[in-house]
């Protein structure tokens, strides 16, 4: 059928048979908005009736995202404490970082040495859009990162010059270590502290998120700590951890 007779009724039929196929509601979004750009596209340079802005949005719920205890947090640290070889601190360095800062796992592995400001206590952290931020470092992290730098960070840069925190040695060239390996390392973590093997770089940066709210944090706080543009995103945290308020409450 030529696009310039596609009806309404013809787009309903589209997203019918995706219901009957069990699709979820955000993939189902996912095609109502691919639908709604192509016909405002296809409307300016054909002059094609957009029937698809008629078209309405499916309610997404949404997931409160997965988060770790802080006892779990406590047991998956000290397992990154067993190997005391470079490779090892630098796992143990990375998984502190990950977690103190709330970091996301490309900011974490494309971080810089110079992107450490030891006089003011802060990371200067490369976000998302190359929009930057300053994250607190506290004191324990702070020389954790110096004991790394002065004793292990030559041997894993092969003693080449670089500016990058977590240097590999990849076909001759140094490189940071890239996410796909920091899964792995993570995976083997929790396999040795009795975790989960499916948890995510992510899941560090919600546990963060989650405990500091707890302990008192406000949500704006939160929202420039871990570098979201809206308030909104991080308001979901609001509903993660609420047992510890029927205590405060009593």
């Amino acid at each position: 059928r030529p696009l310039i007779d596609c009806s309404l009724a013809d787009l309903k039929e589209f997203l019918h048979v995706l219901k009957k196929q069990n699709i979820s509601a955000t993939s189902s979004a996912r095609k109502i908005s691919s639908l709604k750009h192509f016909f405002t596209f296809a409307a300016s340079r054909w002059n094609v009736e957009n029937h698809a802005e008629q078209l309405i949005f499916p309610k997404v719920q949404k997931k409160l995202p997965h988060y770790l205890s802080e006892h779990d947090i406590e047991k998956l640290l000290q397992s990154s404490q067993q190997d005391s070889s470079p490779v090892g601190v630098r796992n143990k360095v990375m998984l502190y970082l990950l977690y103190v800062t709330g970091l996301r796992i490309t900011e974490l592995t494309q971080l810089a040495t110079s992107a450490i400001l030891w006089d003011t206590g802060f990371l200067k952290v490369e976000g998302k859009g190359g929009k930057q931020r300053m994250v607190p470092l506290p004191e324990g992290m702070r020389m954790l990162l110096r004991d790394y730098l002065e004793k292990y960070h030559s041997t894993l840069s092969h003693s080449r010059k670089t500016d990058y925190l977590f240097p590999i040695l990849y076909a001759k060239t140094i490189r940071p270590i890239t996410r796909q390996a920091f899964w792995g390392i993570l995976k083997q973590l929790c396999i040795k502290s009795g975790l989960p093997k499916s948890i995510s770089p992510h899941h560090l940066r919600h546990s963060l998120a989650t405990h500091l709210l707890k302990r008192g944090a406000d949500l704006r706080s939160l929202q420039i700590l871990l570098g979201h543009e809206n308030l909104s995103t991080v308001q979901i945290y609001t509903h993660v951890e609420t047992s510890h308020l029927r205590t405060i409450y009593d």
